[in-house]
Order: structure tokens, then C-alpha cells, then sequence
């Protein structure tokens, strides 16, 4: 599905009926990553929601300047389109980052927040520099630059031995990503502020998953995510790396599902 966004067509799929859960993917994806969770996200009885955020799969990437601003404010133009006042976010990544800045611009849109292999951090100045200057050899030689260097980060080694057809399913999204949505993506996160001061005042219940074997992601920006969350449900997936929800989805399925499901019946307490 698609709907118009500042003149630019930004996809979407819209599953399902009941209580509305959309899923942000990361970098640099697209919403096909959310395959795995689709029929059982719908067959619980929820609606679930996965954009292609503007320069990502086939949402078209325009000529801005990115932002973590400029994400989230086309979530929440898809939202009113659709007619969603409030609805569960979840974000991976890149994904997360998108979330946090929900969470501090538009909390009462967000009925409970879930952190996916995310930090809530800021790049350092060094961090800064080595995307622009990734960003800039995107804009000069393409997507697969970018691509290829992620494809190394996003398996656990068990995934890239045995289910090599998943991790190259996922390198060619990667590589047939549009270099100007690339590129504005990664200037985006690199200029996102640190929202761990933010964490204190997330008063819903949240859950955060992650992984054991993430290359991506340190272990210790899952840790600050369950400390600094008031009501924070956590689960840890063994043997996955940062595409957790792809590696291990009966696992993943599994602590998402429970959460929505004590949501839905107003249970969840943050309480592991």
C-alpha cells in the first residue's frame, strides 16, 4: 500500500485487525524484514502496521535532508491517515532510534514502546565522522559500499553457516537500497541526540529484546535500555545476532507476542 507524504509515495503493509502494532525496520532494510512476525503477529488478533520508511524499500526517497525528525513525523502522518490514535512501536535499530524520537515528540500516540536490538545513545564525534564518510562513498559508488560492510555485522556465525539463503536474501535488500535514501540515513542517525535522559520518563510498559551473538550492537546498550526503563520487560535471544527477529523468529515471536498479549489484557507490569 502507499500514501502520499510532501508529495513523495512512501509503502506501507497494513495486516490484520484489533489492536494496531507497527514495526520500524532498520538500516539499512525494509519493511520485508517483518515477514517472520506477519502471520503470527495478525493471528493473535493484532493489526500490524510495517513502513518503508522515506528512501527504503519502496518508499520513495525525495530530496531533504534526513532526519530522525523527518521519520517519525511520516509515521505519524500514516498513522492519522489510517486513523490510529495510539498503537504499539516497536523499532529495530535504526528503527529504535526513529521510536525514541516518538517517544519524545509525539508520546501520546505510543500505547507502549518496544526497543529491538537498539540503543538509546548518540553517536560520539568519531561515530559522526565515519558515516559521513560512509555516506559520502554511498553517493559516489552505490549501495553495495554500505551493504556490504552491514552484511558482515547483522548474522550470528551459526546463521551465516546454516541459513546462508536468509543471509543472502538480506544482502540483496541491502544492495538494491536507493544510495540517496542510503546515505540520508545514515547522516540522520549519525545526527540523532542522545535520549537516555529520556528513558526515566517512559512511564508505559516496554520491552527490549536482544541478542546474544549481535555484532552490531553491544551488549551494554541493551542493559542501559532495561536499567533506565521504569516498566521494562526484557528478553535476551541465544544464538541470535542482529537480525534476531529473522534468526530466531519463534523465539522472537514468542516474548513479543507475550507482551502484546498482557498488554492487551492489561497485565503487563514491566516485570520480567
Amino acid at each position: 500500500m502507499k500514501y502520499d507524504r510532501e508529495g513523495l509515495c512512501l509503502s506501507y503493509d497494513d495486516l490484520g485487525d484489533g489492536p494496531a502494532v507497527i514495526l520500524i525496520h532498520g538500516f539499512p532494510l525494509n519493511r520485508q524484514m517483518w515477514l517472520p512476525q506477519a502471520k503470527a503477529v495478525t493471528g493473535a488478533g493484532f493489526r500490524l502496521i510495517t513502513p518503508d520508511l522515506r528512501g527504503f524499500g519502496e518508499s520513495e526517497p525525495g530530496t531533504g535532508v534526513y532526519s530522525m525528525d523527518t521519520f517519525a513525523d511520516d509515521l505519524i502522518a500514516l498513522m492519522d491517515r489510517l486513523e490510529i490514535k495510539k498503537a504499539v512501536v516497536g523499532g529495530m535499530s535504526m528503527g529504535g532510534y526513529v521510536l525514541l524520537n516518538l517517544l519524545a515528540r509525539h508520546p501520546d500516540r505510543i500505547i507502549a514502546p518496544c526497543f529491538i536490538v537498539t540503543r538509546s545513545g548518540a553517536d560520539d564525534e568519531a561515530g559522526k565522522a565515519k558515516r559521513k564518510a560512509m555516506a559520502d562513498d554511498v553517493r559516489a559508488f552505490g549501495a553495495r559500499i554500505a551493504a556490504d560492510i552491514f552484511a558482515k555485522l547483522l548474522f550470528a556465525e551459526e546463521t551465516t553457516g546454516k541459513k546462508p539463503e536468509m543471509v543472502a536474501q538480506v544482502s540483496a535488500w541491502m544492495q538494491a537500497a536507493n544510495p540517496v535514501g542510503m546515505a540520508g540515513g545514515l547522516l540522520a542517525i549519525g545526527d540523532r541526540q542522545d535520549y537516555t535522559p529520556l528513558l526515566g520518563r517512559i512511564t508505559m510498559p516496554s520491552l527490549v529484546i536482544g541478542a546474544t551473538e549481535d555484532r552490531a550492537m553491544a551488549r551494554e546498550n541493551f542493559d542501559i535500555l532495561v536499567s533506565g526503563l521504569p516498566h521494562a520487560s526484557n528478553c535476551m535471544i541465544a544464538g541470535a545476532g542482529h537480525m534476531v527477529n529473522m534468526e530466531k523468529a519463534d523465539e522472537f515471536n514468542a516474548c513479543l507476542l507475550k507482551f502484546l498479549q498482557e498488554l492487551k489484557d492489561g497485565t503487563a507490569s514491566g516485570c520480567n
